[in-house]
């Protein structure tokens, strides 16, 4: 898959799920779930105050016949009732609404109801950049603050996960480090070699890892060859891994405001997908975002 375009048709053939919507009082994610309706990529629940929900698609003309409205006025019984209808089967994915990322991932790791699986929670980022002739994930723009070693391993199979899912193959992760050497002075350098090495003894599978690169390498096999390094993921990366929040973030902001990139993205290592895109997304983003969400889940069973 190249293209959003490609991510929503594929979903589109995928039998449909249902995606439960917490705190839905909001216009860009109304108009989300009616798109996913219409599509038929996934039926939507609507959890949230019935009120406002009503009067937002009202003045905003979005048509809500069919998909299903739960009264919840309260944040976080909406919530709580959205994550349930997963735990409990009736719903296939989690998708924040007007309510801050927190609450949602509060709701989520709760140990009566939540989603856990014992495994690290991480943000995968997908993004189709007009400098690029495909699609290129990355993470962690929003979960992981400072990740360990062995978070950043979780995190690889993760964004591999969602890779696979988009049907790609042969999938090479770089990790991003300042430069393509290790240095024993720079943590995030020795985390990136001792990654690539786990993944060619066969300890993280379904993908070649190769770091420490810098973003340059990652990107363009001509860098490389300028800089005489020789790598099967050089110039051709559909992963990239970053070192911690505040460079992803910053990466994630660059790609849209500056790169003029379509981005968007979900959680992933619950035993559902968790649909988190920021409130500032379009409607496009948060419907790509459950595109994704419907392969993983349908990959998944």
């Amino acid at each position: 898959m190249k293209s959003f375009t490609d991510i929503l048709e594929a979903a589109k053939k995928c039998p449909p799920k249902k995606v439960a919507i917490a705190v839905a009082q909001d216009d860009q994610v109304l108009e989300a779930a009616r798109d996913c309706q219409e599509s038929g990529i996934a039926k939507a629940v609507l959890v949230g105050d019935a009120e406002k929900i009503t009067r937002i698609a009202g003045e905003r003309n979005i048509d809500l016949s069919g998909l299903e409205v739960i009264n919840e006025p309260e944040i976080e019984d909406a919530v709580k009732k959205a994550v349930m209808m997963v735990h409990d089967g009736e719903a296939d994915m989690v998708m924040k609404g007007a309510v801050q990322s927190p609450t949602v991932l509060k709701g989520v790791l709760n140990k009566n109801f939540g989603l856990r699986t014992g495994k690290v929670l991480s943000h995968v980022a997908v993004f189709e950049s007009p400098g690029y002739n495909r699609l290129m994930l990355m993470t962690d723009a929003g979960m992981n603050i400072k990740p360990t070693f062995a978070q950043k391993v979780d995190m690889v199979k993760n964004a591999v996960s969602v890779a696979k899912s988009l049907d790609m193959k042969n999938i090479k992760v770089a990790i991003i480090a300042h430069m393509e050497l290790v240095n024993p002075d720079m943590s995030s350098s020795i985390d990136a070699g001792m990654l690539s090495k786990m993944a060619e003894r066969g300890q993280i599978k379904d993908c070649i890892v190769d770091g420490p690169l810098a973003l340059d390498l990652a990107l363009s096999m001509e860098s490389a060859r300028a800089k005489g390094v020789k790598s099967a993921v050089a110039g051709q990366a559909d992963i990239l891994v970053l070192d911690n929040i505040d460079a992803a973030n910053v990466l994630y902001k660059a790609l849209v405001f500056l790169g003029g990139a379509k981005i968007t993205g979900l959680v992933v290592g619950a035993s559902a997908p968790v649909i988190l895109t920021s409130r500032a997304d379009s409607s496009e983003a948060k419907l790509v975002s459950v595109a994704i969400g419907v392969l993983m889940a349908n990959r998944g069973k």
